[in-house]
This record gives C-alpha cells, structure tokens and sequence, in this order.
C-alpha cells in the first residue's frame, strides 16, 4: 500500500511538472515575437499548375475578382494612393493597382488597372485600364479623411489611405537652403522626405532614418559612403555636410520592369502638399513646364505626371562612384556641393553621364537639373 501510495505520489509530481512545462511553453510562445511567413516552391509550382477560371479579358470582371478576395478593410501604404496586387491565371503572374486619386475619388470614381507581369525577356504588353464610377456601378464614398468604402456587385471594402500629413522632417537633414515638400512612402516599404533646394533648385530624396530600417545595406565596395540596400538596390550617399542619407541611384533594371523597386518617382505625397509648394518647386527647376501642370504635378493635357527623379539607373555599382568623385572634386564650387547628387535625364543617355555639380565644368550652357521628361502612371 505504501509502495502504490508512493508510485501514486510520484505520478502527481510528474503531472505536475509536465503541467508546467507546458504552461511555460506557451508562455514563450506567447512572449515570442513574430515569425517570418515560410515561402515554399510546393506553393508556387501548385499556384502556377493550378486551373483557373477568370474572363481576364473582361476588365470588371476582373474588378470583381480583385474586390472579392480583398478584406473588408485594407491599407493603402504608397502615397500617391495606389493599392497594388499581383495575381497568377492559368500560368501567367498578373500584377494591378486600384488607384485613389485625390480629385477623382472625390468625384465618386477611381482607376483600375492590370496587366501581364514584365519580363526582361519580352517587351511591355498594354495595360488594360478603366475609370470606374456609378456608371459602371462602381461607387466611391468618403468616410472620414483618407478613409473610403468602394463597392460593386454587394462587396465593399474600406480604404484607408497612409496619413503621413504629421511626419516633419528632422532639422538634421534640412539644409539651410532645402524646403520640406513631404514624407514619401514608396511601394518598396521604404520612407523618404521629399526636399527642394530652393537656391539651386533641384530635388533630392532623403532616407527617412527616424522609422525601423526594412531592409540591409551593404556599403559598396570602392567607398563606404555608398550604401546600396540588399533587397531594393536603392543607393544612397552619405551626406560630407548634413546627417543624411540622399538618395543617388535605382538600379536600371528594376525602372524598366516597372516593379516595386524603381524608385519614388511616382510615389509623392499627393495627400498632403501644401498648396502650391510642389508646383512651385517643379516650375523653379524648369521654368518651361510653367502653365502645363497642376499644383500636384500632373500634366493638365492628362499625358502623365511630371516626374522627379534626380538619381541616375545605374547597371553597376560602379556606376555610382561617380557621385563620389564629384563630391570629393575640389574644382566644384563649394555652393554647389550639392548638385553633386543629381542627374538629369538628358545626361544620362550619354555614355559616361555626370552628376550636375561636375557637368557645369565642361558645359556652362545646361538645362536645369530638375528637369524631368513626362511620365506616366501605373
């Protein structure tokens, strides 16, 4: 009896522990932050093998598609109000956006696009594009700032849109001559502050430094002041004058593919501009584009958006080492140290291009450096 008593006891104990065990297990579990989602290639051969059926060549019915596997709610992240996805049909990746203009919406529309994935291997296909409103039994309605429902066919889903309209600049990256036009949230996960240099005119995106890093960055291998990040191939320099990091290169291949690392260009802050301050900034770098755009930098003929982009497409890393031979070039001017970042589109179709700064050397005669040929949406 003492020996069952005994065995008995033990038993409890054992249960007891393992209870413990377990309560500590899930404790961990608990206080353990998030793990990454796994990635397999079952899941893309499947994705890929897998027969769908879709009238992909019927715009609103793909519309409805893309609306019904949304949540009820979702985020806009990029500030020029672009809701990007990517889908795969029999075989062929897909990729869209649902774009939330600041003026359309307000006139109860919004535009839908789609079009076969980008290769280097083949050329651009066309885009199949609608403006959606109540015509096509689309609708659009404001529910507070930034926040909108869409509806069509008895599905609704709410868009938020990102409000950044309080994120200021830190002092330390503004220069004395730099204005703050507003924070960028590219479609990359990756922040910038929008600046205008109002004396030399010319723009620069600076990395916003103040948020969690979303990604790693290698120094590049000839100098350290050239940091390119592992996962987007943005290449930024740092700064000999100001804590900051400027933006100074997209890698060309990325431009091209039309993906989600070629670059801010297209990503400004369209919510919260003030006034006339982007359109001000745009005509005071080129002064011909006066009268042609509106205060958010779209052509008023509807060919596109006036595109900022004062970095170069580089194919190489040393492609980049230029921007470091114009900044440690004692032949440029001190005033003009910072022309040393930025590269029109007209230089760039040369062989040998070269940063503003170092092109004022050899030609006088140039066209302002904030110029940017027209570009379009997506």
């Amino acid at each position: 009896m003492m020996v069952f008593a005994a065995m008995r006891c033990h038993h409890l104990r054992h249960l007891a522990a393992l209870s413990a065990l377990a309560a500590m297990t899930n404790m961990a579990r608990a206080q353990a932050p998030d793990v990454p989602p796994l990635q397999t290639n079952q899941s893309y051969v499947e994705e890929m093998t897998r027969t769908t059926t879709l009238a992909i060549g019927d715009p609103l019915a793909v519309f409805a598609f893309v609306l019904n596997s949304l949540p009820d709610q979702v985020n806009v992240y990029p500030t020029e109000n672009y809701y990007y996805f990517r889908f795969s049909h029999n075989g062929t990746p897909y990729a869209g956006n649902i774009a939330l203009d600041p003026v359309e919406r307000e006139q109860g529309k919004l535009r839908f696009g789609y079009f076969k994935e980008q290769t280097e291997w083949r050329e651009a296909e066309a885009e199949t594009f609608l403006l959606l409103d109540a015509s096509q039994g689309v609708t659009v309605e404001r529910l507070e700032r930034l926040v909108y429902r869409v509806t069509y066919g008895g599905k609704s889903v709410v868009f938020t849109l990102n409000d950044l309209s309080a994120v200021q600049a830190p002092a330390s990256v503004v220069g004395p001559d730099d204005k703050f036009l507003g924070t960028v949230f590219d479609e990359s996960a990756v922040r910038f502050f929008l600046l205008f240099n109002a004396r030399l005119k010319i723009f620069h995106y600076i990395l916003d430094e103040t948020v969690k890093p979303t990604e790693e960055y290698f120094a590049s291998a000839r100098v350290d002041r050239i940091l390119i990040g592992r996962r987007t191939g943005f290449a930024f320099y740092r700064d000999h004058r100001l804590d900051r990091k400027i933006l100074i290169g997209v890698f060309e291949s990325n431009s091209r593919l039309n993906n989600y690392f070629d670059g801010p260009f297209d990503q400004l802050p369209e919510n919260f501009i003030e006034s006339e301050a982007l359109r001000d900034a745009i005509v005071a770098s080129d002064p011909e584009i006066k009268g042609r755009i509106d205060r958010l930098g779209n052509y008023q003929d509807g060919s596109g958006r006036y595109v900022i982009a004062p970095y170069r497409l580089y194919r190489k890393h040393d492609d980049l080492y230029v921007f470091h031979r114009c900044a440690t070039d004692r032949r440029v001017p001190h005033a003009d140290y910072h022309r040393c970042f930025v590269m029109d589109d007209e230089e760039q179709e040369r062989a040998n291009p070269l940063p503003a700064a170092l092109k004022a050397l050899a030609t006088p005669a140039r066209r302002p450096s904030g110029a940017r040929r027209p570009g379009s949406g997506r």
